[in-house]
C-alpha cells in the first residue's frame, strides 16, 4: 500500500472540477470548485456554490415530460409546473434525477476524497508542466472546508502541481495561517472597501476580509486583488481607488484584476427556483472599464481586465 503524507481519504463537498481552463491563474489549469460559501454576494454567478450540501437543479429546457420523476419521488415534491420542484418537500435523495433521461433534473455538488480529485489532476499534469499550469482551487469558497482543502492541498503538493486558490479571505485567521503557506499565487477577492456597504451587498462585513489579506502578505506569498465591477454597487472610481491604495499597502501584490459584471449565471438562479437578485443591472461598459484599468495603472499597478 502506498503511504501518503496527507489525508488522501478526507471528503469535502465540490460542485465542480473544470478541465482545461485558461483563467484563474497561469496557464492551462484544473478548476475545482468547493461547494459552500460565507458570502452572499448579489451578483454571485455561481448560485449553485452558496449552500455546501447538494441541491436538485431543474432545467425546463430539457425536460421531455416522460413523468418518470413524478413515480419515483418519495415525498410527493415533484409538481407539474414550470418551476417542477416543490424545494418545501425535496429532500435532495436524487430518485428523480436517476430516472431522467433527459437531465433535466440533476444533483449539484457530490462528495470526493482527496484521492479521487487528485486521480482527476493527474490526467492533466503534463499539460501544466508544458503551460506552466496548475490547478485552482474555487467555489464557493474553499476555506469553508479547511480540513479537506488543506489534505488536497498537500496531495497536490506532493504531485508538484502548481497551486492558486481564488477566495474571498473571510475564515479565521488560523485557517489563513495553516492553508496559505501551501499556496503559490492567492487571487484574492475585494468586493467593497466600505464595511456597511459591504454588508449590505454581501451579508458581511470586510474587516475579517482586509486583515486575512494583511496575514495573507506578511506571508510573502504571491497576491493578484481582484474586483467585481458591479454597476451602481461598486464601481465608483472612489471606491476602485481605495482598493488601489489597499493593495499599495499590503505590498507583494502582483496584478490587478477587474473583473467585469455579466449575466452569464442568471439561468442558473432558474435552476435552482431561485430569483436573481440583480434583475434589470446592466454589464459596465468597456469604455468605463478601460477608464477604470488606466487608473489602476496610473498608481503603478499592472492592470487586467477579466480573471
Amino acid at each position: 500500500m502506498i503511504k501518503h503524507d496527507y489525508d488522501s481519504l478526507a471528503q469535502g463537498t465540490l460542485f465542480d472540477i473544470q478541465r482545461f481552463s485558461i483563467h484563474d491563474g497561469p496557464g492551462i489549469r484544473t478548476l475545482v470548485f468547493f461547494k459552500g460559501c460565507p458570502l452572499r454576494c448579489l451578483w454571485c454567478d455561481n448560485p449553485e456554490s452558496l449552500v455546501s450540501t447538494p441541491e436538485l437543479g431543474f432545467s425546463i429546457q430539457n425536460c421531455i415530460g416522460c413523468g418518470q420523476c413524478f413515480k419515483v419521488c418519495p415525498t410527493g415534491a415533484i409538481k407539474d409546473d414550470e418551476e417542477r420542484v416543490d424545494r418545501r418537500k425535496c429532500i435532495v435523495c436524487g430518485r428523480c434525477a436517476e430516472v431522467c433521461y433527459a437531465r433535466a433534473l440533476t444533483i449539484i455538488g457530490r462528495t470526493y476524497t482527496v484521492e479521487e480529485v487528485i486521480a482527476e489532476v493527474k490526467k492533466d499534469i503534463m499539460f501544466y508542466r508544458r503551460s506552466g499550469g496548475g490547478v485552482t482551487v474555487s467555489g464557493g469558497e474553499p476555506l469553508a472546508q479547511p480540513e479537506f482543502l488543506e489534505a488536497l492541498l498537500r496531495g497536490l503538493r506532493s504531485e508538484n502541481v502548481h497551486i492558486a486558490i481564488e477566495t474571498t479571505g473571510y475564515a479565521r485567521e488560523e485557517v489563513i495561517r495553516k492553508i496559505f503557506p501551501l499556496i503559490d499565487l492567492i487571487l484574492y477577492d475585494i468586493k467593497h472597501m466600505d464595511s456597511e456597504k459591504h454588508r449590505q451587498y454581501t451579508g458581511v462585513g470586510n474587516e475579517r476580509i482586509h486583515h486575512n489579506a494583511r496575514v495573507a502578505a506578511g506571508l510573502g506569498i504571491p497576491i493578484i486583488i481582484r474586483v467585481p465591477v458591479i454597476p451602481g454597487y461598486n464601481d465608483s472610481e472612489a471606491n476602485i481607488r481605495a482598493t488601489v491604495l489597499f493593495a499599495q499597502e499590503l505590498g507583494g501584490v502582483r496584478e490587478f484584476h477587474l473583473l467585469p459584471y455579466h449575466r452569464l449565471g442568471q439561468s442558473k438562479y432558474r435552476k435552482l427556483g431561485r430569483k436573481y437578485p440583480l434583475e434589470g443591472v446592466k454589464p459596465p461598459s468597456q469604455q468605463q472599464i478601460e477608464q477604470l484599468a488606466k487608473m489602476v495603472e496610473s498608481y503603478g499597478l499592472k492592470c487586467r481586465i477579466g480573471g
